[in-house]
């Protein structure tokens, strides 16, 4: 792996930790528990679409992974695994097509993340009536996605020349 490659990743990473830890001080101002702005995806979606998918999946799983170890626990690492992963799936699915722009992608990843999540606390709790409760994430991750795909694409346009140099896909 070239050395500015792992400098790319390493800022990738640390950037999405920062951004996790300034989410969590955000006070619960939403009237929907549960919520979050989902902030952090903007590393994911950067990754996803300055480098590659591979790229995208790493930097995410690693993320959740720390983020867990340093600010959760472990049933906080079930959750954001399974939204994250099932969100990552799908982002990258849809941008594979070539179909959808980065706004559509990162707004159907916020609402599989919050399906992901859904389902694993249907699972871990042994209750189907959770299930109601998507259709409320629905509309805060269709919310929250379209926001940080807007976002997003700004920070691509902005950070598109440094990937180009020699850090971003191979």
């Amino acid at each position: 792996m070239k050395t500015k490659r792992i400098a790319l990743y390493g800022l990738l990473i640390a950037l999405a930790l920062i951004l996790s830890y300034l989410e969590a001080r955000i006070p619960a101002f939403f009237a929907v528990p549960g919520m979050k702005l989902g902030i952090t995806n903007l590393v994911v979606l950067a990754a996803l679409y300055l480098m590659d998918a591979k790229s995208a999946v790493f930097i995410n799983i690693l993320r959740i992974i720390l983020v867990s170890v340093l600010f959760g626990t472990g049933v906080s690492l079930a959750y954001s695994l399974a939204g994250g992963l099932l969100s990552g799936l799908v982002m990258i699915l849809l941008k594979k097509t070539g179909r959808f722009g980065i706004v559509a992608v990162s707004t159907a990843g916020g609402v599989a993340h919050n399906i992901g999540q859904i389902l694993t606390a249907m699972a871990l709790l042994g209750t189907r009536s959770l299930a109601w409760y998507l259709l409320i994430l629905w509309f805060t991750g269709i919310a929250s996605g379209a926001v940080i795909g807007l976002l997003g694409g700004l920070l691509c346009g902005r950070l598109e020349g440094i990937f180009k140099s020699g850090g971003g896909k191979e």
